[in-house]
């Protein structure tokens, strides 16, 4: 397939006109340990000169993924649940940190998955919190502050800049893959369109423009067409008129 990428330089060309930039920054789920699909993400987020997020599994996390992260200052740890493993009843959607268990139960997960990735990568590490599935009851939210925690990160423009006092929201807003379908690659060109649907949309009011734009991957799972959409999408979005967004420490 061609891809047409018009649609969001037309876009960012009129975030210029404006005279306007956006915050960017970029989300990856899963990881555990050293991979080769983990020294992919690595060698791209250093062509791209774009640090990612990697939100870490923290019951599976090895030991020997905080030696490799040592040397690779651009990959930032966050915290990804506990476990990642689904408590939902049967015909509801998959979710870790829904209230499916006892309060004090789930709250000490939370608690559980950031000491033991402090544990891992000490200071490297930045207090955000990454629901598996990017779904959590509001009630667990409320709380996350009392944990240690000061970002919440899901998916969708966020409603309002803060989830809770104390706990800001920092979303991401385009996943490439076909997660119902092939599990592959999404429409590309409905995926461009998409982009520039979500910067029009901040550009125009709509949504919420200091919000950093991120773009969220699984590095575990992907296949030629979705790395080679993923570095095209995030070359033409540094090009744009943005300003890379990273976690602060506290």
């Amino acid at each position: 397939m061609t891809l047409d990428w018009s649609p969001l330089q037309v876009e960012l060309r009129a975030w210029q006109t404006a005279g306007f930039t956006f915050p960017l920054w970029w989300r990856d789920d899963d990881a555990v340990a050293p991979t080769p699909q983990l020294d992919r993400l690595i060698s791209l987020s250093n062509r791209l000169a774009l640090p990612v997020h990697l939100a870490v599994i923290p019951q599976a996390a090895q030991s020997d993924l905080s030696l490799q992260l040592k040397d690779a200052p651009q990959l930032i740890p966050v915290v990804h649940g506990w476990s990642h493993k689904n408590h939902a009843p049967s015909g509801e959607k998959k979710s870790e940190f829904r209230l499916h268990r006892p309060m004090d139960t789930i709250l000490k997960d939370a608690r559980q998955g950031l000491m033991r990735l402090q544990s891992l990568f000490g200071d490297r590490l930045r207090p955000m919190f990454v629901p598996p599935w990017n779904r959590v009851s509001p009630e667990i939210i409320a709380n996350l502050p009392k944990i240690g925690f000061r970002i919440l990160s899901t998916a969708t423009p966020r409603p309002d800049r803060y989830a809770a006092p104390e706990l800001e929201q920092i979303n991401t807003h385009l996943d490439p893959i076909d997660w119902r379908g092939s599990r592959g690659l999404a429409d590309p060109n409905g995926l461009i369109l998409r982009t520039a649907a979500l910067l029009k949309d901040r550009r125009e009011g709509r949504a919420d423009p200091d919000e950093p734009f991120g773009v969220l991957t699984h590095h575990l799972v992907h296949d030629q067409q979705i790395w080679t959409f993923t570095e095209g999408l995030l070359h033409r979005l540094l090009d744009g008129p943005t300003h890379r967004w990273i976690a602060p420490q506290n």
